[in-house]
């Protein structure tokens, strides 16, 4: 079993670049700080990949979820993770590849042994999409479309389990929104047409790990959340020479190469990749290789990276 993982880095060494290992999925995050992508996927059915979902473990528990995208709760399940032990919810926004599954893991913390707050961060709204708290309160306020999980959004007795959302108005210098212990989440404003959007740098365990969710690159926020971060999640949606609506929306990999270079972060994921962009892994990763040479891993639903 050692065979191909051997081959792999000779190869990578041979062609001058630096492979990022993914570890076994069923033991993600048992010592230190580990990023388990849940969906590595977009929206397409066809990919056969979870919609974008990120977990960030921290010794044994995952405290983090970035985003729910469809598909994305079975794959909470397969990782062995806890709706209880999260310590917050971020979403980067709310398209429907970034936050179907929220309801149906809502519904199966109903049956844990939740007794605290649950913290939600996610951006504000539009004339065309909802606020976070609007987002909440449609689907679980008492006239909302699952009205009757309403207690959890305006619970029976005090002090226990509820969900808390929050509107984040972020800018392009990173602003700290959320701060427990040794854990914190910063967000900028990124550029995603006209859908509004964050990007999100969690900072656990004396570790940073930065997730750009969808964004077309413009602009200098996600530069400066991307500062020395120790892993940085990036999306793949699109490949490089690409153009019209779908640019003002993704990032091709060179603008992606060059954000993870000067920002100087220390390894690279790319996710939420497409049928645009499966298969086209070696142009890929040629045009980051132009700006960043550290160790790239393309991800994969349930991937874990431990973060070094």
């Amino acid at each position: 079993m050692r065979l191909p993982k051997i081959i792999a880095l000779v190869v990578g060494i041979l062609s001058g670049c630096v492979l990022l290992q993914a570890a076994g999925a069923q033991s993600c995050g048992a010592h230190g700080v580990a990023v388990q992508v849940l969906g590595s996927g977009g929206p397409e059915l066809q990919d056969k990949r979870a919609s974008s979902s990120y977990l960030v473990w921290e010794n044994g528990k995952a405290r983090v979820l970035v985003d729910a995208g469809g598909g994305s709760a079975l794959r909470f399940g397969q990782s062995g993770a806890q709706m209880s032990q999260l310590d917050v919810v971020l979403f980067t926004h709310f398209h429907v590849d970034h936050s179907a599954d929220f309801p149906t893991l809502v519904f199966s913390s109903w049956f844990e042994d939740r007794a605290r707050p649950l913290p939600i961060y996610g951006p504000t709204g539009n004339s065309f999409m909802p606020s976070t708290t609007e987002f909440v309160s449609k689907l679980f306020s008492d006239h909302g479309l699952y009205g009757y999980l309403s207690e959890l959004y305006v619970p029976k007795e005090q002090g226990s389990y509820k969900l808390q959302p929050h509107n984040v108005v972020a800018g392009e210098t990173p602003m700290t929104v959320f701060h427990d212990g040794d854990l914190s989440a910063s967000a900028v404003r990124v550029i995603h047409g006209g859908v509004p959007a964050l990007a999100w740098r969690v900072e656990i365990g004396g570790k940073d790990v930065v997730f750009s969710g969808d964004t077309n690159g413009n602009g200098p926020g996600l530069y400066r959340l991307a500062q020395n971060a120790d892993l940085f999640v990036a999306h793949n949606a699109v490949p490089e020479g690409v153009t019209g609506v779908v640019r003002q929306l993704h990032m091709p990999p060179s603008v992606i190469g060059k954000i993870a270079g000067s920002a100087h972060v220390k390894s690279l994921v790319l996710s939420h990749r497409m049928l645009r962009t499966l298969g086209k892994e070696a142009r890929t990763q040629a045009e980051i290789r132009k700006y960043y040479n550290g160790p790239l891993a393309f991800a994969n639903d349930l991937d874990c990276y431990e973060v070094k």
